[in-house]
């Protein structure tokens, strides 16, 4: 939890270690309900549930989905900007809203008997402060939580932040995302996932390009980019929407968006046609690609680049390896 937009949390292993450990081995605002469906780790299970009710605002999958994000529920996580703990909370924003959770007479950032439960809290607090902005009140909730209820005030809702935008569609996603049981994609969509990917070798990159038909226009380099002429290609999350549409199967539009709609693989369990995604965190994603195997991916990488194959060590950064979850399918 930040209060400025300034920089993503990150808790993400190095590419090295990430890519050696691999080969070895609802609809934003809608009632989400109060039962857990989503993955949490077993020592945390209990603390989301409960926390997860603690106002009608909350529901425990929106609690988890907002710890995966912030720190990977990991206890220890620590930000550059200096947020701590699970929950990423600032040393002022938790002297002001951290609870003593577990009853033993101290508020300690560090220990997820505390900070889970002020996590959910501070939501029901922020859920007040922000009530009457216009729009989605989870998303403003959600934004508030990650730049400050002053910044959704002053905006009128979601504030112009790519951090905080990309935020909030992340979790949205994630508390929606059918998992515990959630239909992934079968070996077959993902062979004709990875075999429309591979028509497209050679064709340029173009940030904001591709969608479900195929190439389209896009910004040729960055959007803080050079020349600004439009080519008809893909960027990198562009090039998978397209490649699973073939398959049958509709993801969203970015990378970030696309690791929530998916479900994350351990060691060992990676196929070809799986997502491989890398960022510093869940909500700082920047990049993915198609797992071909032997350690090589299909993406698109840059402005200046075409499609094409490249080795999964590409990037210093490698977040992990998720498989869709479709929401919307067809059979092939």
């Amino acid at each position: 939890m930040r209060t400025t937009a300034a920089v993503t949390i990150g808790v993400g292993a190095t590419a090295a270690v990430v890519v050696g450990a691999l080969l070895q081995a609802g609809t934003a605002g809608s009632p989400l309900g109060t039962a857990l469906t989503l993955s949490v780790p077993a020592a945390y299970k209990s603390l989301v549930e409960q926390a997860g009710n603690t106002c009608p605002e909350v529901t425990p999958n929106l609690l988890a989905a907002l710890l995966t994000q912030e720190s990977g529920f990991n206890p220890q996580a620590r930000s550059p900007v200096g947020a701590e703990g699970i929950g990423q909370f600032m040393p002022s924003t938790w002297e002001h809203h951290g609870i003593d959770g577990n009853g033993d007479g101290k508020r300690d950032v560090w220990d997820p008997e505390d900070a889970i439960p002020s996590a959910a809290k501070y939501l029901c607090d922020i859920a007040k402060d922000v009530k009457n902005v216009p729009g989605n009140k989870q998303s403003n909730m959600l934004a508030a939580y990650n730049a400050g209820s002053d910044a959704v005030q002053k905006y009128g809702g979601v504030p112009p932040y790519a951090e905080t935008q990309n935020y909030v569609k992340s979790i949205n996603a994630l508390a929606g995302k059918p998992t515990g049981g959630g239909k992934q994609t079968t070996t077959q969509q993902a062979t004709a996932a990875l075999g429309a990917a591979k028509e497209m070798i050679g064709k340029p990159y173009s940030w904001g390009g591709g969608n479900a038909s195929g190439p389209s226009t896009g910004v040729c380099c960055s959007p803080r980019g050079f020349s600004g002429s439009q080519i008809a290609g893909f960027d990198c999350s562009g090039l998978m929407l397209y490649a699973y549409a073939r398959a049958g199967i509709s993801l969203p539009r970015t990378a970030a968006e696309q690791y929530a709609a998916s479900e994350p693989l351990k060691p060992g369990e990676m196929r070809p046609g799986d997502l491989v995604f890398y960022g510093d965190s869940a909500a700082g994603i920047h990049h993915v690609g198609m797992y071909v195997g032997g350690g090589w991916i299909i993406d698109a990488p840059r402005p200046g680049t075409q499609v094409r194959y490249d080795p999964m060590d590409m990037m210093p950064d490698l977040y992990g390896v998720a498989r869709p979850v479709p929401t919307h399918s067809k059979e092939i």
